[in-house]
């Protein structure tokens, strides 16, 4: 896949993508065992499908179908993943939660160019371990306009091979956050994915680094290219 990178971004930034990129391409070696492993029957908590760190994970690759399952928003109502991704081209972010300083960060940088994306045609879309009424907080005080969904049970991202064993020390922040549900303790690895209205992953950005995030103009730029290669094709 063809990546433009604005001249503007800083070195530093632009050296973020690239290693995210390496690992991209690192994890598609480990993906190659991830259907094997997902047929096998589950052990419980301690099911080897679930990675023990964030390098260790196996997820889903541009050109595969994203998992369409139903989870709750902000007000608590069900929202099914299928139904919403077929009405416009969206941007999926998975976080890890509220509580995350890098997180915040991340979410009210994508608000501030949240308009322009949505003048592509995109919605966007923001999931993380929190439970709905902390979701709600978190749209508050950053006054996010877009969707946040609660994945606290972590089924959606397992389904995205991005879920890992968190340490031992986010425990609490991690039970108090998904209010009790998320009793593995388990964490995303911070992703985004492009995914068209038939659910196909058009291009993604996970890095195992936490506290890399993948830089807004950089987003909004391959964003920009993948829309206009699709509108090119229709």
């Amino acid at each position: 896949m063809n990546f433009f990178i604005p001249k503007s971004l800083l070195k530093k930034e632009v050296f973020a993508f690239l290693l995210a990129v390496n690992f991209i391409v690192g994890y598609q070696i480990q993906a190659a065992t991830r259907n094997t492993l997902l047929s096998q029957p589950s052990n419980g908590p301690a099911d080897s499908t679930i990675a023990k760190t964030p390098t260790d994970i196996s997820p889903l690759l541009v050109g595969e179908s994203v998992p369409l399952i139903s989870l709750p928003d902000a007000k608590g109502n069900m929202v099914s993943l299928k139904e919403k991704l077929r009405e416009k081209p969206s941007i999926l972010i998975f976080y890890r939660g509220g509580w995350c300083p890098f997180c915040n960060k991340q979410l009210a940088a994508i608000q501030k160019i949240e308009g322009e994306l949505r003048k592509m045609g995109y919605q966007i879309i923001a999931i993380s371990t929190d439970s709905p009424e902390n979701l709600t907080k978190t749209m508050d005080k950053e006054r996010l306009t877009y969707t946040l969904l609660s994945d606290s049970e972590i089924t959606l991202s397992k389904q995205f091979g991005i879920a890992y064993t968190g340490p031992t020390s986010y425990g609490t922040l991690l039970l108090e956050g998904s209010n009790g549900k998320n009793k593995d303790k388990l964490l995303p690895v911070p992703s985004v994915f492009i995914v068209d209205t038939n659910g196909i992953i058009q291009f993604e950005y996970i890095n195992p680094d936490f506290k890399q995030r993948i830089n807004p103009d950089i987003l909004q730029s391959v964003a920009g290219a993948i829309m206009k290669a699709n509108k090119s094709k229709s």
